[in-house]
């Protein structure tokens, strides 16, 4: 089974698109609903029902989260409905469906699509994934296998919070040009090498369309950076990639399928369905 249905949930709309995992290609045309006000879980479930209903396809599906996804449980919540903390979230949206889902972090999604199609394709060793915008999401992949989860926009530069000071929203909020904000970003990058020694940077997010500003004023050691290039496809593909290995787990990138612990754990055309008008109680 190559052609697999990727889910990507984000802060105002939740798209789904099929996708050809061979190819890294969009195998028909984007859908796109409204993301629920508040994005409490069984809001959200029903969308993603809906979105598997429009496309009909066999098989499992692959659903991004903004958030950390252990085992198919989500244990984050910082810009969805706290429900989500602790959540079988594979359950409910497989329960919701009827589909085997499949949950992973949205910047490792995006991380897994460009690593093997976009902008990382090729490449060998440690590449690096960062996506800015409203914070700094993090993609950590070494020869094809993802470390998944590594939060790295929250690591603190002496008394700077990565994100709250290098994200395209500080850059907003405290009004920076992109060559202000690349000296910022630089030394997060820089933080990152000496820790990390990619071999590759692969800056996403919303600034990814703007590289030609930013691009030349980001300095690091040792590493290349590059724009990505997969845009708001990656995280569909991505979400569509880690279905796919649940089904056929590929030699050498062993999926786990052991319960999680007990107690809390600690530019394609678009086509857009406006948000059903909800009564109040």
């Amino acid at each position: 089974m190559s052609v697999i249905l990727g889910i990507d949930i984000g802060g105002s709309g939740i798209k789904g698109a099929p996708v050809d995992t061979r190819t890294g290609k969009l195998a028909g045309e984007r859908w796109r609903i409204p993301t629920p006000e508040g994005a409490a879980p069984d809001d959200v479930k029903k969308v993603v029902a809906e979105l598997v209903a429009h496309f009909g396809l066999e098989g499992p599906v692959g659903v991004t989260f903004p958030g950390i996804v252990q085992r198919g449980h989500t244990l984050s919540a910082a810009n969805v409905h706290p429900d989500w903390v602790g959540l079988d979230a594979d359950a409910l949206f497989s329960e919701a469906t009827g589909h085997e889902v499949h949950l992973i972090n949205d910047a490792d999604a995006a991380g897994l699509a460009e690593a093997r199609f976009g902008a990382g394709k090729g490449v060998q060793g440690t590449v690096m994934v960062l996506t800015f915008g409203t914070g700094i999401g993090s993609a950590l992949i070494h020869d094809g296998v993802l470390v998944p989860n590594t939060e790295l926009g929250h690591l603190w530069l002496r008394d700077k919070h990565a994100e709250s000071w290098a994200s395209d929203r500080a850059r907003e909020l405290d009004d920076l040009n992109w060559k202000q904000w690349s000296k910022r970003a630089s030394t997060y990058l820089q933080h990152l090498e000496l820790l990390f020694s990619p071999d590759l940077f692969i800056i996403g997010g919303g600034i990814s369309k703007k590289a030609d500003k930013w691009q030349e004023h980001l300095k690091v050691e040792r590493s290349r950076v590059v724009p990505a290039t997969l845009l708001n496809e990656a995280g569909i593909i991505g979400a569509a990639m880690m279905a796919a290995r649940h089904a056929e787990p590929a030699a050498g990138t062993p999926i786990s399928r052991e319960p999680a612990p007990e107690g809390p754990p600690t530019p394609r055309k678009t086509s857009t369905r406006k948000a059903p008008t909800r009564k109040k109680a």
